[in-house]
């Protein structure tokens, strides 16, 4: 399976973006799927996960302003972000725990900038 992450872009404070994973397979049997970001200077953080069974957890600086689903009949995974900071510029990272493994998509860079 590999990853497509897409959406990112240039945004105002306060402005909304859907990122997409787009999966070259199916996603039905991924127990975990997650969004992370990595910020310039700074390491890779997790943004939050989703299980198969749809249990959501968020880190604490986006609870509330964003949202992680999937669509397993599309092979896709989503993070709705809205109320968005200039903090949460980075470039955002998908991720799929297949047993041992964690497979990444390629990234994409959100800006949130005025």
């Amino acid at each position: 399976v590999q990853l497509q992450a897409s959406g990112g872009g240039l945004v105002q404070p306060g402005g909304s973006l859907r990122l997409s994973c787009a999966a070259s397979g199916s996603i039905r049997n991924i127990n975990v799927m997650a969004w992370y970001r990595q910020a310039p200077g700074k390491q890779r953080e997790l943004v939050a996960i989703i299980s198969d069974g749809r249990t959501t957890t968020y880190v604490d600086p986006v609870k509330g302003r964003f949202t992680i689903s999937r669509d397993n009949a599309k092979n896709t995974l989503y993070l709705q972000m809205s109320s968005l900071k200039p903090e949460d510029t980075a470039v955002y990272y998908c991720s799929a725990r297949i047993g041992a493994t964690t497979l990444w998509g390629q990234g994409t860079l959100v800006t949130v900038s005025s």
